[in-house]
């Protein structure tokens, strides 16, 4: 499988073409990520992409955070439907222009309007879930479980550091995604999105008991250790039209 020619990697978003469409905080992010060859990611993704790799191998990533601040078209933040403890699996691929996106298997949302929400506008694999963060002592503890499936859940608590990541070019490819590729009607649409550059931190992974990897496709993957574990206080993205 050849990799496209592809734009680079920045930490800095390039600008919308346009004006945001919507906005949201992310909050609390903890990006846990492991090596796998690219072959285990290419059946996931839409039509006319390829996986993207860094270092000979692709990447699957589990991230929980909290989503804030939701605002649609300019409106004020939405109350209560738009804040939620968020978990998703996620991959990393590129378009046959090089445009880099990230690829998202499922995400798990408490908030049901939410979740009807994304899956009827852009065909995201939102499932509703009882999810939810605590802070103790330093760390982060993120829990979830599908309603109607209670094996399908994760638990992940991870401690971070207190110095910042700087000139990580690893760190860089697992977090500065300026899209989404998602299948529309069959179409593959890039959604693009902006924000400052991530404050990004090693963490370390306290204890992890997770399904949700299995659930996506991925067997035995949550059994080995991750190969990344960052953590980012959060940013405010804004997001663009699709194309």
């Amino acid at each position: 499988m050849t990799q496209p020619e592809s734009f680079p990697i920045s930490a800095i978003a390039p600008p919308l073409a346009g004006r945001a469409v919507a906005s949201q905080r992310w909050s609390h992010l903890v990006f846990l990520h492991w090596r796998v060859d690219a072959a285990l990611v290419a059946p996931f993704l839409p039509s006319g992409l390829v996986p993207d790799e860094h270092d000979g191998s692709s990447w699957v990533g589990l991230i929980p955070f909290v989503l804030d601040r939701a605002t649609i078209l300019g409106s004020p933040p939405i109350p209560y439907f738009g804040t939620f403890v968020e978990v998703n699996v996620r991959l990393y691929a590129i378009d046959a222009r090089g445009r880099r996106g990230v690829v998202f298997v499922s995400l798990e949302a408490s908030r049901l309007a939410a979740v009807l929400a994304a899956r009827a506008l852009f065909s995201l694999p939102y499932i509703w879930s009882r999810t939810h963060l605590s802070v103790a002592s330093g760390e982060y503890r993120y829990t979830s479980t599908r309603h109607g499936d209670c094996s399908a859940h994760t638990e992940v608590v991870a401690r971070p550091d207190s110095v910042a990541v700087v000139d990580d070019s690893l760190a860089d490819f697992l977090t500065a995604r300026w899209a989404l590729f998602t299948s529309i009607r069959g179409r593959t649409v890039h959604l693009r999105n902006h924000h400052e550059p991530w404050p990004l931190y090693p963490a370390a992974l306290v204890s992890i008991d997770d399904t949700l990897l299995a659930a996506a496709g991925f067997v035995g993957l949550a059994d080995r250790s991750p190969d990344s574990v960052l953590y980012s206080p959060g940013v405010t993205t804004w997001f663009g039209r699709g194309n």
